[in-house]
């Protein structure tokens, strides 16, 4: 087993040149926002879509469209907008006079990473046709279903404070994402360099990796070491959102619905991932801590009775941490 360990911490020592190389060209243009750069490279390396809400101007366009720059791959931007149709994501079927036949009109959803600019300003019907592609890596049009890309990645910008005009993910929708981020503002320093590039030329972002190389890069991060040990305290975590079973907190007043089993799997993808970017082949306890609020926060409905408490799903999820043992 030790030998297996370090056999995979080889490799990843091998792969984070990669990922090193494509933070890099991304922090040419995004000044701090670690924590929102490891997340995207975390969806990336994972294989889980990424829904980013903070408020306008914190750069979450500029993130993603930075990421797509770094990578040798398709990228397509998609506005979401009241009018927006399923059709104008999916394509269509357009008929050709001159051959009396219909032909197939593919949507910008044929690409591998997806920048879907304020999701929540399209309607339900639109929404509702990303779940498919979302899920299953596949959409259909009329009769015929068509396989997408790989990587193929949604990553979704949400704006959490105007409401006006906009529609609430739906529930299955919201849970088809691994990983929901929170962007606050930056610091002084950083906002300081920020009107300092903005000044100058912008930078280039480079491309420096291949779809072959992040494929490659996911293969090894399936096969960094997670003890049944710490499968089983992925397993409390989670359950431990559906069940007062906790001392020290009751959860049966304050969550309506916990997270799903589709949280567990996602927490287990993405502690790799994190393992896999802090250069281990193994999985430890922190690594889960680590990424378990951005896994979990998206994915439990609060009460009436938390919501009069005025408590938030994180400091729910803190305390379920604070309170499960740790093994």
């Amino acid at each position: 087993m030790q030998s297996d360990i370090q056999e995979v911490t080889r490799e990843v020592e091998h792969y984070s040149r990669l990922t090193a190389g494509i933070a890099a060209e991304v922090k040419k243009v995004i000044v701090g926002q670690d924590y929102v750069v490891e997340r995207l490279l975390i969806g990336l390396l994972a294989d889980g879509h990424i829904l980013l809400e903070g408020v306008p101007g914190l750069a979450k366009t500029t993130a993603v469209k930075a990421l797509a720059a770094a990578l040798k791959t398709g990228f397509q931007r998609i506005q979401f907008t009241p009018d927006l149709l399923p059709a104008d994501l999916i394509g269509t079927q357009m008929y050709e006079p001159r051959s009396a036949e219909f032909t197939i009109k593919k949507g910008p959803l044929f690409s591998n990473i997806i920048l879907a600019d304020e999701i929540n300003r399209a309607p339900a019907k639109v929404q509702s046709a990303l779940l498919e592609a979302m899920q299953e890596r596949q959409v259909t049009i009329g009769e015929t279903t068509f396989g997408l890309g790989d990587p193929f990645l949604v990553m979704a910008t949400q704006n959490p404070i105007e409401q006006e005009g906009t529609y609430p993910l739906p529930e299955a929708q919201v849970d088809r994402f691994m990983l929901k981020l929170r962007i606050n503002y930056p610091n002084k320093a950083e906002e300081r360099e920020i009107i300092k590039r903005q000044s100058g030329a912008a930078a280039a972002v480079l491309p420096v990796a291949t779809p072959e190389d992040i494929i490659a890069a996911r293969a090894v991060v399936e096969k960094i070491y997670l003890d049944d040990k710490l499968l089983d305290y992925i397993v409390e975590l989670v359950f431990a959102t559906r069940e007062s079973r906790v001392p020290g907190i009751n959860v049966d007043n304050l969550i309506h619905f916990g997270a799903s089993p589709r949280a567990s799997i996602s927490m287990t993808r993405a502690a790799r991932a994190y393992a896999f970017l802090q250069g281990r082949g193994y999985v430890i306890p922190q690594d889960i801590k680590s990424i378990g609020l951005d896994v979990l926060r998206h994915r439990i409905l609060l009460s009436y009775e938390a919501e009069a408490e005025d408590l938030t799903a994180d400091d729910i999820i803190l305390k379920i941490f604070e309170n499960v043992e740790v093994p």
